[in-house]
Formats: C-alpha cells, sequence, structure tokens
C-alpha cells in the first residue's frame, strides 16, 4: 500500500509526485504506456509566467488575460494562484535544468500567444512540452518514486465514500491487479478523443481517470466546453503549434488573404478558420516570411512535422491546416487543495477542473496549470495520507472488475467497436464541435445511444491475455462512450455561447441563466446535471 498513488505520467503526474514526496517516500505513479509517451510532450508552444523578459508584463495582466479568455467561468481566486504562482514555477523548472530558450541577455525567452496582452510564454524552441516532460521524469527517476508502467486503471476503489486505491489491468501479463493507497491523485488528461479521427491528442488520451471518478462518485463540471486549436495539418490532423502565430505567421485564405486576428483568443481564432474552409475549401498558415534562418532556430518542430506528414517545405510553402479538437477544459471537480468529493480523491492537469480555463483556455496557461496544481495535488495528498487513520482493503471492487474482465473474453464480437469509433468521432465533429445547435446535439445523442445498445456486441477478437491491445482500446472506447453521454447533456442544456462552446441556434451570451459552471454526477447511476455557482 502506498501514501500516494498518482494514475498518469505526463506533467501533472510527474510534478505531482516530486511535491508528494517532500512529504512522505511512499509515493508511486501508474501509467497505461511509459511518461515519455505522454500528451504533455505535444504541447509546443510555451508556459505562461509574467516574467518581463521581453516587454512590460505583470501578473496582474496575466489574471485578466485568463479571465477575460474564460469568459467569466473561471474563479478568481484559483486564477490568482496559477498566476501568482506562475514565476515560482519557470524559476523552479529552470533551476532543475529544462532548456529555455534564451535572450541575448541570458533571461528565458518568452513569445506572445493568442489572448494573451504581453509576450509571457516562456519557450524551448517549440518543443516546450516535450523538455519539460523529459526534464521531469529524469528528476522522478533520481528518486525514490515507483514507476508502475504498462497497467492501465479499470476503477477506483472507494468504501463509504472514501478512496482505497485502484483496480487496474497488468497489460504485460492481463492480470486485474488491487493497487491500495491512501490517497489518489488522477492525472490521466482530457477526453478529446471522442472525436476521434479530429483531435491533436494522442490515441491514448481518453478519458479513463474523469469517467472513473464519476463511476466512483466524484462531479464533473464544464465538460461542454471542448477547445479546438486553430491550427492542425489538414491530411494529417497533427498539431502545429501557436509559436508559429506567435512568431508572426499569417492565415491565409483561398485569395491568399488575412482575413483574421492570429492571435486573437482561440475559439474566436479557430472559428474564422472553420467559416473559411467551409467558404473557400482552404486555409493556410503562412511563415516564409520569417526567413529561413529563423524558423530553423524557433520552429524547428514546425517544419519537421510539414516536411513528415504533408510533404511541404514551410521554409518555401503554405501550410493547410484546418482547427481540430484539442482540449479539455472541464474534468473533475476538485476544491483549493486538489481533492474531489470522494475524500483522498485528488486530481490535476487535464483530467481536473481547477476553475482556471473556464469556457475557454487562455494559450500557454496548460504547462503551467500542470506544474502549479500538480505541486499543490501532490502536497496535499501526502499531508492528507498522514493524517488517515481508516483503511479498509475492501477486494469487493477487484473481484467485480476480474469478473469484469473475464465477461468480455467471452463476449460477443458481431460489431466491430473500431469503426463505430471512427463514426462517433465524425459525429461529434460535425455536431459537436465549433458551431452546435439543438438538433446536431440530438443527432449525436441518438447516434451515441444507438452506440450503447450495441455494447455487448462489441467484443474482442484476440483472446490472448499477454499485451492484449484490443482489451485495452474496447476499454478506452467504454470510457469515452459514457463520456460522450455527459459532454453531449451537457452541451445540450446549455442554451448560450460562451467561449468554445458556439450555438448556432442560442449565439449570444446569457448571463442571467449560465453564468454558473454546469456539473455532472450520478445518483444511484443515473445522470444528474445542474447549473449552479
Amino acid at each position: 500500500m502506498y501514501d500516494v498513488l498518482v494514475v498518469g505520467a505526463g506533467g501533472a503526474g510527474l510534478s505531482a509526485a516530486l511535491s508528494a514526496l517532500k512529504e512522505t517516500q511512499s509515493v508511486a505513479i501508474l501509467s497505461k504506456s511509459y511518461p515519455t509517451r505522454s500528451q504533455t510532450s505535444m504541447a509546443q508552444g510555451g508556459i505562461n509566467a509574467a516574467l518581463g523578459n521581453s516587454g512590460e508584463d505583470s501578473i496582474q495582466s496575466h489574471i485578466d488575460d485568463t479571465l477575460k479568455s474564460a469568459a467569466s467561468l473561471a474563479e478568481e481566486s484559483f486564477v490568482e494562484k496559477l498566476c501568482g504562482d506562475a514565476p515560482e514555477a519557470i524559476n523552479w523548472l529552470d533551476s532543475i535544468g529544462v532548456p529555455f530558450s534564451r535572450t541575448k541577455e541570458g533571461t528565458i525567452a518568452q513569445r506572445k500567444l493568442g489572448g494573451a496582452s504581453a509576450s509571457r510564454a516562456a519557450y524551448a524552441q517549440d518543443f516546450t512540452g516535450l523538455k519539460i516532460l523529459h526534464t521531469l521524469y529524469d528528476q522522478v527517476i533520481k528518486s525514490n518514486i515507483e514507476l508502475i508502467n504498462e497497467h492501465f486503471m479499470i476503477n477506483l476503489i472507494v468504501e463509504n465514500e472514501q478512496i482505497e486505491g485502484i483496480t487496474a489491468l497488468d497489460i504485460r501479463s492481463g492480470e486485474v491487479k488491487a493497487i491500495y493507497a491512501k490517497s489518489v491523485i488522477l492525472a490521466t488528461g482530457g477526453y478529446a478523443q471522442m472525436y476521434h479521427g479530429f483531435s491533436t491528442n494522442s490515441s491514448a488520451t481518453t478519458g479513463d481517470g474523469v469517467a472513473a471518478a464519476i463511476r466512483a462518485g466524484a462531479k464533473l463540471s464544464n465538460v461542454e466546453f471542448v477547445q479546438f486549436h486553430p491550427t492542425a495539418l489538414k491530411k494529417s490532423k497533427i498539431l502545429i503549434s501557436e509559436s508559429a502565430r506567435g512568431a508572426g505567421g499569417y492565415l491565409l485564405n483561398a485569395k491568399k488573404e488575412r482575413f483574421t486576428d492570429e492571435l486573437a483568443p482561440r475559439d474566436k481564432v479557430a472559428r474564422a478558420i472553420f467559416k473559411e474552409i467551409e467558404n473557400s475549401g482552404e486555409v493556410w498558415l503562412d511563415i516564409r516570411h520569417l526567413g529561413e534562418e529563423f524558423i530553423d532556430e524557433n520552429l524547428p518542430q514546425e517544419v519537421k512535422l510539414a516536411k513528415l506528414y504533408e510533404h511541404i517545405d514551410p521554409v518555401h510553402e503554405l501550410i493547410p491546416i484546418m482547427p481540430i479538437a484539442h482540449y479539455s477544459m472541464g474534468g473533475i471537480e476538485v476544491n483549493a487543495k486538489g481533492m474531489s468529493i470522494v475524500d483522498g480523491l485528488f486530481a490535476c492537469g487535464e483530467s481536473a477542473d481547477h476553475k482556471v480555463h473556464g469556457a475557454n483556455r487562455l494559450g500557454g496557461n496548460s504547462l503551467l496549470e500542470l506544474i502549479v496544481f500538480g505541486k499543490e495535488s501532490g502536497k496535499n495528498a501526502a499531508l492528507y495520507a498522514k493524517e488517515l487513520t481508516t483503511f479498509h482493503n475492501s477486494d469487493k471492487q477487484l473481484q467485480k472488475d476480474r469478473e469484469l474482465i473475464d465477461s468480455i473474453y467471452n463476449q460477443d464480437n458481431s460489431i466491430n467497436f473500431y469503426e463505430r469509433r471512427n463514426l462517433l468521432g465524425e459525429s461529434f465533429y460535425k455536431n459537436a464541435g465549433l458551431f452546435r445547435d439543438e438538433e446536431g446535439l440530438q443527432n449525436a445523442l441518438s447516434f451515441l445511444e444507438d452506440i450503447k445498445d450495441e455494447l455487448m456486441q462489441m467484443g474482442i477478437s484476440d483472446k490472448t491475455r499477454e499485451y492484449n491491445t484490443n482489451l485495452v482500446e474496447l476499454l478506452e472506447f467504454r470510457n469515452i462512450v459514457e463520456l460522450s453521454e455527459i459532454v453531449l447533456n451537457a452541451a445540450i442544456k446549455r442554451k448560450e455561447s460562451r467561449g468554445a462552446h458556439f450555438r448556432i441556434d442560442y449565439p449570444k451570451k446569457d448571463d442571467d441563466n449560465f453564468l454558473y459552471s454546469a456539473h455532472s454526477y450520478r445518483i444511484n447511476g443515473q445522470l444528474i446535471q445542474d447549473f449552479r455557482e
């Protein structure tokens, strides 16, 4: 048994574990893959902090920009914590070896990202998330933190509304295990893979922790807000960093004319691009005027991705792009300590709603959230574990989940869930994407209900126990189906437009009725959703 079990090995999880280690030596990190494969590596543009190294800036300006982007759904005290701790977070990352790009004076270089009033995103070329991730992983390797790789969390173990650990599938052996812990931190990422085929996220970003949390009695909030990144490669859907626009890149329509403010908040830029594509069929990102020397120095990854996936050289050619589902603003509702309403269950990173992103996340705040609230959750989870006096070690959930996995091996396999996963992604992009309305959302929900009715006919063709990726992907798909219902119903109930949630049939913001977060939870298995402060 551990004092602190972190589920997820991205930037949030690694930060949480390192912070917990200052309070207890009994810390472990569980991941269904390996830390270096986490979604954090895809965050390329930068990490926000009011350092003022590239012009005048202040913590208050950072707070104001974040609140404005969130469209009145962020909580000011949480935003103040995020932005106020940002300079310290950058200094800590710098001290442990993150290779930030530097100015001629030797200070950390900063660039301007969308929605920002100043150049405050500290960066490491266009590999910022990757460099942060690898540096954190190095620190974890040097520590006494145990790494439990290739384990898929099935469910949380809860007794008397208190966390006791998790059940997990050992992917290598196929065995279902119980891993007991006094506190659990979910850092499992978001759920944008419900837009399968239209998402910048890795295929592993399937909302496993968020789905397990609501099954265990936690509440979710703001799940209807999914951010679309304005620039993904048109064919491959690979992310092209906001750093390309932050460096001065242009967005061009079919007439090769600029048509929007490239550094407006992401929701506005993404919708403008989507409309241009509908009208003319093409939108390009143009960085040619920045010059080969600047591009090679500051945007090497974007060049590599464009060459590899689109077979073009952005130094000399236009980059074909489209907006793609990118980030989940909502997640597991947590308090200032990072704990959910389930005692001992904490969450951080994209799987949590720390009330800082609201209806639309400010570019550069995602990596910052991983560090600030990852460290805060880790510390508080360890302190909670120290004070815990009662623990049951129940095996009821373990027995249920062993029976669940055995039943899947014997389940009918007449319907291919991979095909349904693709169709669900298309349905979400069309009906619950950048532009939404009642008819489209209801159509998506109706299609989802058909999928739910067919789930018992969606088994696995691979009957082996060891390294059964077919089984893991079915479990992931089930989590996506569960969360898809919650997202669609929340989007239907929010009859207004706010941030990333844009309703064609309700195009205006309605503060009288919807200046609240949407809360989702289950009572005796029934989904309850309401709006309140």
